[in-house]
């Protein structure tokens, strides 16, 4: 299913300040929260609302879905593009504005359902790879729903009772007498630790917790124009929610090996190219590679060491925007270390012609006339 704009979701225009990005997370969040909504959606809302809130909060992450959106790094797998520069963090605002609201955290009050752990893993690809995209497979040990009782963490259905001192609140209300008076605290039950459950016959396999931590294979397609220490993240490729809780999320970093002759700056890829001093002073047509494949490059007669050539549109394009770079070749001249003796003799002829009759040589001469 095709996912709604992030804008959308929380009601808002792409113009929107942080504060009311901020008002609008929070009216949603009350609205779809599974603890207190009506709707039959609400679990997919609420996770649909914080994943909108979670990108466009974060100034780096909303940038990134600015210029790439659900295709860039997306590509159908559930995951929104940001820059690594500032580490995996970020996610205080995000968790106070959730306590805020209802005073609780990841676990889901009253309900024992607590949302997976996300991670993080680093994946290598190519110069290449980075420029026109490629697929790749993630290989993460984690926990995952449990396929034998999927999820239940008991036998069967019938095993699974209310908890008979929290009455399956997965809370007890402790009362204690000090010298200030009595004082009645709520703390999670010690009986069924929170999860408002008992399980008389727990799964064999998982030992009633409802997943289990095995290797897991994800494929991903990651776009072209994603850049060294860019990533993207994964919703609900995390680990398994506790108790029928939500998946957690999988950041993954991206880092590209750097190329043996190109070196990249965004969109544009340049390339130093060495001739000769004949080449420079007579001028050639040079075979020049590309990411294309070669192309013939002409340079003119009399060359300077340094000079800068664009090939339009051989760079590397951004599948969002369309946009395609310039690869620049800029020439550097080769000052032969070993010369034959004929070299020799032809440098030396060489050196009594007019060389120096450059502008630049005519200033120095002036320079020191004076």
């Amino acid at each position: 299913m095709t996912k709604r704009d992030y804008y959308e979701v929380l009601g808002v225009s792409k113009t929107a300040n942080d504060d009311e990005i901020k008002k609008a997370y929070r009216a949603l969040a009350k609205k779809y929260h599974p603890d207190i909504s009506k709707d039959p959606n609400a679990t997919e809302k609420f996770k649909e609302v914080q994943e909108a809130y979670e990108i466009l909060s974060d100034p780096a992450k909303r940038e990134q879905y600015n210029q790439f959106g659900h295709e860039g790094p997306n590509m159908g797998q559930g995951f929104e593009g940001f820059n690594f520069g500032g580490g995996f963090g970020g996610f205080g605002g995000f968790e106070d504005i959730l306590s805020s609201i209802f005073g609780g955290s990841r676990r889901e009050s009253g309900s024992g359902r607590t949302r997976g752990a996300d991670l993080r893993t680093t994946i290598t690809i190519t110069f290449e790879e980075a420029a026109f995209g490629v697929e790749k497979e993630i290989n993460i040990t984690k926990y995952d729903t449990c396929s034998t009782c999927s999820g239940l963490g008991a036998q069967s259905k019938n095993d699974i009772e209310v908890c008979p001192k929290c009455r399956g609140r997965g809370k007890v209300v402790m009362e204690q007498s000090t010298p200030f008076g009595r004082f009645q605290t709520e703390t999670t039950c010690p009986t069924c630790g929170g999860k408002g459950k008992i399980i008389k016959n727990k799964c064999s396999a998982c030992g009633g917790e409802g997943r289990v931590r095995k290797p897991s294979k994800i494929k991903v397609k990651i776009p072209s124009g994603i850049d060294d220490n860019q990533g993207f993240k994964l919703s609900g490729y995390g680990e398994a929610g506790i108790n029928g809780g939500i998946n957690g999320d999988l950041y993954v970093n991206v880092s590209v090996k750097p190329h043996d002759i190109f070196v990249r700056d965004k969109l544009n890829i340049f390339l130093e190219m060495p001739i000769t001093f004949s080449q420079a002073a007579l001028g050639d047509n040079l075979t020049v590679p590309t990411l294309y494949g070669n192309v013939n490059l002409k340079i003119p007669a009399g060359t300077q060491t340094g000079t800068k050539f664009k090939l339009a549109n051989k760079g590397i394009t951004n599948s969002r925007t369309n946009t395609t770079g310039h690869q620049f070749v800029v020439v550097n001249l080769i000052t032969p270390s070993k010369l034959s003796s004929e070299q020799r003799d032809l440098f030396t002829k060489l050196s009594r012609t007019d060389e120096k009759s450059s502008s630049l040589f005519d200033k120095i001469k002036r320079f020191f006339r004076s």
